[in-house]
């Protein structure tokens, strides 16, 4: 059985090419605050919100993406609703970008110490206690996270950057599910068009 792709020009290659860099950016944020929050968790503490409000949005918009790719595959994707989704994910991509990078905007991660001269047990524990967490839950400062250390602040500052990608990307797959609808509609109206005149002649 052979599978080809919707022949839909340069709209339809670049949504599939929009959705495959989609795909790699959520990947690459869930398996960095995932590995974030697994982090903190040893050291017994509980993620900050930030941490978990992107990978929620992240595990979400990777299940769309990939649901909605089979169903554009399979000419089977509503584009005019695919574009008002694309928009939702839009705003929420722009929400955690704003709550990922302005606390860590200003940081300079050069001159943090690396990983390997810091515990993040130790440091966790030596940062004063209103700063580093809530007193009642416990919960982590994503400053104080940020800037345990060298490494850390650039992953920090990954998941931000790729935050910032998916802004764009999504921004683009929406507009480009706009066009993809106009065109599928334009070829759809043609198409009854000729078949109207066939049956008059």
């Amino acid at each position: 059985m052979r599978f080809q792709a919707p022949q839909l020009g340069a709209l339809g290659a670049t949504y599939t090419v929009m959705r495959a860099c989609q795909f790699a950016a959520l990947i690459a944020v869930i398996g960095l605050c995932a590995n974030f929050i697994g982090e903190i968790a040893t050291a017994e503490r509980d993620p900050p919100s930030e941490l978990i409000g992107a990978l929620t949005v992240s595990v979400t918009a990777v299940i769309y993406v990939v649901i909605t790719y089979i169903l554009y595959y399979d000419n089977m994707l509503p584009l005019l609703f695919t574009a008002i989704f694309d928009s939702l994910l839009l705003i929420a991509s722009i929400v955690v970008a704003s709550l990922i990078g302005k606390p860590v905007s200003m940081l300079n991660c050069a001159v943090l110490l690396s990983k390997s001269d810091t515990s993040l047990t130790t440091y966790y524990t030596s940062v004063p206690f209103p700063v580093r967490a809530n007193a009642i839950t416990k919960t982590l400062s994503y400053f104080t996270f940020a800037a345990a250390d060298k490494t850390t602040c650039y992953e920090v500052k990954a998941v931000w950057g790729l935050a910032i990608a998916l802004c764009v990307l999504f921004a683009f797959t929406s507009i480009v599910c706009v066009g993809l609808w106009q065109r599928v509609r334009r070829e759809g109206g043609a198409g009854s068009s000729a078949s109207a005149k066939d049956i008059e002649g």
